[in-house]
């Protein structure tokens, strides 16, 4: 009698599954402090989400002092339309829009993060955003992302200090 199949072939060996990428920083008790100075704010608040999501502390200082690239004027304008969204039927319901540097930058971060997950929810809680230093944080050793740094003129950034004054902080 003949076989109606043929021989299986024989499957190749499987592959080895690459090694994980290393960790940016190890999950500690400490949390990692991130010195904002000359920063670009999208580039810093993805570097700071992903931080957030393997399972890290992050504590953001001198958030006030952190850049936008573009033109100063076009910056402002463009936050101000953001501004004028609000609920027509009572705009107390809100949306409500952060207009100080610290809040502005963590909602910024939270944009970054799948909220509506729970791993979302608990990267945020790890977070803290602060303007200026804190006396409890000024003994911590503070780190900068160098892939998030300004690389022209600062002239050419506008702080996010600048956009909150002119949007209505202080």
């Amino acid at each position: 009698m003949v076989d109606p199949k043929p021989a299986a072939k024989a499957k190749p060996a499987a592959k080895a599954k690459p090694a994980a990428k290393e960790k940016l920083v190890d999950k500690t008790s400490r949390p990692i402090v991130i010195d904002a100075t000359d920063h670009i704010a999208g580039r810093l608040s993805s570097n700071v989400a992903k931080l957030l999501l393997q399972g890290n502390r992050v504590t953001v200082i001198n958030s006030e002092k952190i850049m936008m690239s573009g033109r100063r004027r076009g910056i402002i304008d463009e936050y101000k339309q953001f501004l004028k969204i609000s609920s027509i039927l009572h705009p107390k319901h809100g949306p409500f829009h952060p207009r100080r540097p610290d809040t502005i930058i963590s909602r910024m971060i939270r944009g970054m993060l799948p909220r509506d997950k729970p791993s979302g929810k608990e990267a945020l809680s790890r977070l803290r955003v602060y303007i200026g230093i804190p006396r409890d944080i000024k003994s911590l050793e503070r780190i900068q992302i160098e892939k998030a740094k300004i690389r022209k003129s600062s002239a050419l950034y506008t702080s996010v200090e600048e956009l909150a004054r002119n949007v209505g902080w202080n």
